[in-house]
């Protein structure tokens, strides 16, 4: 797979998981329009959903960089070897 595949892959990856953010979001607020009650729980899995959230976003960009260092490490390895 090549980085523009894995690019692709990882956006639509990424949109996927903001979708299903979303999703969760308005399910928690139609409940907590329904059952006020419920507000402290809806609150701590706001906050637990954040935090995936965020580390999500670490992750990616954490694998993005490590791709586009291993394909500079690999184009420097290649153009090392071609050199006379």
């Amino acid at each position: 797979m090549n980085t523009q595949e894995q690019a692709r892959e990882l956006a639509a990856q990424e949109r996927q998981h903001q979708e299903h953010i979303k999703e969760s979001m308005l399910n928690r607020a139609e409940a907590e329009v329904h059952n006020p009650d419920q507000n402290n729980q809806t609150q701590q899995h706001a906050r637990e959903l954040a935090t995936q959230e965020r580390r999500h976003d670490e992750h990616l960009k954490e694998s993005m960089l490590n791709r586009a260092k291993g394909e500079i490490d690999s184009s420097s390895d290649t153009a090392d070897t071609s050199a006379p």
